[in-house]
């Protein structure tokens, strides 16, 4: 598994990555993997401010659907369109192509409470 240690991760396992206030938030390599190929995604709070774990979409794979959560608040400013018809780039490119929103982080100093890739690896096993 893949973890980089730019990111920051959650315990739901999306991955953050800060440019100035604005956050990429995608899932992790671990995540794609437990969900199997994924087929759809459905992002239901664009242009919606919401707060640190709430949903802000759903990922269907195969044989699940999952909710997504926000991991940190603010608002969310951008969709991957491209994923509309290549859903499939979330198992193969997690962590690049396969991003989900951008959005503007509210509090920035909430992304350090967030775990780093050591702490995430250890959760995940």
């Amino acid at each position: 598994m893949n973890f980089p240690a730019e990111l920051r991760y959650t315990k739901d396992h999306e991955w953050i990555r800060l440019d100035g206030n604005v956050a990429t938030i995608g899932i992790t390599d671990y995540a794609q993997d437990q969900l199997g190929d994924i087929v759809y995604l459905d992002i239901t709070a664009l242009g919606k401010t919401l707060g640190g774990e709430e949903v802000f979409g759903t990922v269907e794979a195969v044989k699940t659907v999952s909710d997504l959560f926000l991991p940190v608040a603010g608002t969310i400013t951008e969709q991957n369109t491209v994923l509309a018809q290549k859903p499939e780039l979330v198992n193969t490119d997690p962590y690049g192509e396969g991003w989900i929103i951008k959005m503007t982080v509210a509090d920035m100093a909430s992304v350090g409470e967030l775990l780093n890739a050591e702490a995430y690896t250890a959760l995940v096993g």
